[in-house]
This record gives C-alpha cells, structure tokens and sequence, in this order.
C-alpha cells in the first residue's frame, strides 16, 4: 500500500483514540499508544453488518470505493463487530474498542506480567497486549482452529507474536503457567478453577459473567474474590466449558422489569437459585442495585456470588461451576 493508504489508517486510528480518551476510556498513557499504534484494519480485513437479507460482508478489498470507505469507518468506530458467522449465529468478534481498553485497564498489568487471553477472536487483544508487554509475556488460547490460525495471521501481518494456543480455555494453558492475569473475551457462566490453578498469588482475573464484568484477585489456587464492575458487557460464550444456566419461565414478570438491563443482570446471575418473581422483590427490595454491588467469591467449598457482602445474607451459589481436571 502507497503512503496514502497508510496515512488513511494512521488517521482514523488516531481520531479513534481522540474519541475514547475524550470519553474516558484510555486513561493509561501505554494502553493509549497501543491502540493508537496497533493496525485494528489488518484484524478485521472483513466483517459482517445486517443486510436486507440476512447478513452481508463488508471487507477491504472491495472494488467499490463506497464499500471500502463504509468497511473502514466500521473498522475504526468504537463498536463491536462481527466477524465469524454461522448461518445465522454469532461465533466470533472484535469487541467494541472502548470495552477492550476498559477490560485491559481494569487488568492492572505491570511490566513483566505473563498474561492469559481466553479467545483468541481476530488477535487483535492480543497484539495490544504483545505491544504493553511483549510477545513472550502473552498466550491466547481459543477452541476453533480456524480462529487460531487466523489470528495468528493477522498478528504475524501487524509484526506481534504471542502465543497462540489452539486448546478448551475452560483448561486455561498449563504448559505456559504460572500467569500475573488472565483476561476472558467469552461470556462465563463461572469462573474455571483451572485458571486459579494457574494463577501466581496476588493474580488479578477480567472475565464476562452474565452481562456484567468481574474483576477477581486471586489468593491461591482455591481462593478469589472480586466485585463486578458497573460496565455492561455482551460476549460470545466460552465453547468447551460448562453449560449457561437454563432459561426460566419469565411469564407475569412486568416488561419493565424484563426490559431493565440491571435487573437481566441479576436474573441471569442467580439462576437456578431464586425464581423470577423472588428476584424481582429482591431487585424492589433493595432498591434496583447496580451491577457493583455484586461481587463472586470462590473458596474450596464452593463458588457463589452475593449482593454487598461476601458473607451477608444475600448469597447465591453459581451454577454450572467449572471443575476441569
């Protein structure tokens, strides 16, 4: 590509930045210089918006220059996007780039951190921790082959080479363990305790847990706690481990409530342990809490989440737990 090409991309990654820092997102002079300095372009060569019927693709190197330009607006907007269809199923994206820089700074990475990503996606998480740490500091790992290989591509084009694991992220990687952090970009409906396993005391976890983001620090191999963070979160779900909780009878519940995001949250996290409608006079009760007020705790007998307090009276274990052996 000429030298316009490459001042197109440098452009619309900068004013990328310009955009999150003005709202907040990039706070941390490091994660800043990554984003602005790591190509997202050469991990999403395409990507899948809705169509009149059914998806269509927008990509790169499309003969229409219109095309082109909607791809690279696309590219470079701090939105998620699709880019692993199924028929009609979502099986891999790029995160919305505010979220990713939320999630990377909630990690708390210092120099020298050995770092675990569970799903690979396009790579591009990736290279920006390769670009804070460097290549020998990061291992992602990712179920389908197919994203492995292709993130390795993407990573090789933009000169980044982490670890790339083709293995159930459920397992974690213990041929690369112990690690200072772990960062999940796949909706959990537990924490695996492998990944504590895993862990060097004092560890910090990120992971997606049902519509919100939790933040563990590790004690042990047996011991975490975290509380959520108030950010909403959608992720695909982890492929390999435990089963998301069953979907519940939501009849007579009011479309208010089932249309409350905050209250979702508290649905899906006490799954299996209180019905809807006990759910929702708690959510009354006390008084439509947010998503920071709940926290996960994981001891050897048993892993539960809880609304304020750890050992308060608001306590519900977490279904499907994750033991792997």
């Amino acid at each position: 590509m000429g030298a316009p090409d490459v001042d197109k991309y440098a452009e619309a990654r900068a004013a990328l930045v310009r955009d999150m820092t003005a709202a907040g997102a990039l706070d941390d002079p490091a994660w800043r210089a990554a984003f602005t300095e790591v190509p997202r372009h050469l991990f999403v060569p395409y990507y899948f918006v809705p169509g009149p019927a059914g998806h269509e693709r927008l990509w790169g190197e499309d003969p229409d220059p219109r095309r082109r330009a909607r791809w690279l607006a696309g590219v470079y907007s701090d939105a998620p996007l699709a880019t692993r269809m199924r028929g009609n199923e979502l099986v891999s994206s790029s995160s919305q780039p505010s979220l990713m820089a939320g999630m990377l700074e909630e990690l708390d990475v210092r120099d020298g951190n050995a770092v675990l990503e569970i799903g690979a996606g396009t790579g591009y998480n990736a290279a920006l921790l390769s670009h804070r740490l460097g290549d020998d500091k990061v291992t992602t790992v990712d179920l389908d082959p197919e994203i492995t290989e292709s993130a390795r591509k993407h990573l090789e084009a933009a000169g980044y080479h982490p670890t790339v694991i083709t293995g159930d992220g459920a397992r974690g990687c213990p041929a690369r363990a112990p690690f200072d952090r772990i960062i999940a970009t796949c909706a959990l409906p537990s924490v695996p305790r492998a990944w504590l396993a895993q862990c060097r005391p004092g560890a910090r976890i990120v992971a997606p847990l049902a519509t919100g983001l939790i933040a563990l620090d590790v004690r042990d191999a047996a011991h975490a706690e975290g509380r959520f963070l108030h950010t909403p979160a959608y992720f695909v779900p982890l492929r390999g481990g435990p089963a998301e909780p069953t979907s519940r009878n939501m009849g007579g519940l009011p479309r208010r409530a089932l249309e409350n995001d905050l209250f979702r949250f508290m649905l899906t996290l006490t799954a299996g342990s209180l019905d809807p409608h006990e759910a929702l006079t708690l959510w009354h009760r006390e008084h439509r809490p947010p998503r920071e007020r709940f926290g996960i705790t994981i001891a050897e007998d048993g892993e539960w989440a809880w609304l304020d307090d750890p050992q308060g009276p608001y306590a519900w274990p977490l279904g499907g737990a994750a033991e792997v052996a």
